[in-house]
């Protein structure tokens, strides 16, 4: 069947009429904090502790906004006779946010955990080249980062979690076997 003509015409201004219609509603932003989805994406925050000086962050940053110095320490041995040791000490850990682009990949690639997403978003600078921000601040950001969201409930259980269960319970049924035994 073929459409009528200005049907399509027709449809556009009904949806035109219908917001027309409906009451705006504006937040006045300075006054009235936006709401947020969860999990929003503001700026990085920085867990130090976590940071082993790797680098995968800054090597797979596709703008190379992230700028690390770091310096080797000799730790004593633990044990007579055994070896030193050595470690990377952060010395540096700066994001240039006028170059991010906000795509996770510093975060996704961190195999220990160091870098998360903050839902801060104000962080703006009358000065371009204030919004390099060192470890201090990246550090302030890292406790403005939510809870991870809770695990579906409905989920397959681990199969590690599943096998030490299994295990507890053949041994908890192992252990009441020789007392009902007794009785």
């Amino acid at each position: 069947m073929a459409p009528i003509p200005g049907s399509g015409l027709a449809k556009g201004l009904a949806v035109t009429l219908r917001t027309m219609t409906r009451k705006s509603v504006t937040k006045q932003y300075p006054d009235a904090q936006p709401d947020l989805p969860p999990r929003t994406r503001g700026v990085i925050g920085l867990f130090e502790e976590n940071c082993t000086v790797c680098m995968l962050c800054a090597r797979e940053c596709p703008d190379w906004c992230i700028y690390i110095d770091s310096h080797k320490e000799t730790i004593p041995a633990a044990t007579p006779g055994g070896r030193e040791r050595s470690r990377n000490v952060l010395d540096r850990f700066a994001i240039d946010f006028s170059l991010c682009m906000y795509c996770g990949i510093c975060i996704e690639v961190c195999p220990f955990d160091a870098l998360f997403w903050s839902p801060e978003f104000e962080y703006a600078e009358t000065d371009i080249r204030d919004l390099t921000h060192e470890r201090d601040k990246l550090r302030e950001w890292m406790w403005t980062v939510p809870e991870p969201p809770a695990l579906d409930p409905a989920a397959e259980e681990p199969k590690e979690i599943a096998a030490a269960r299994k295990t507890a319970e053949k041994l908890a049924a192992a252990q009441a076997e020789p007392r009902e035994g007794e009785s």
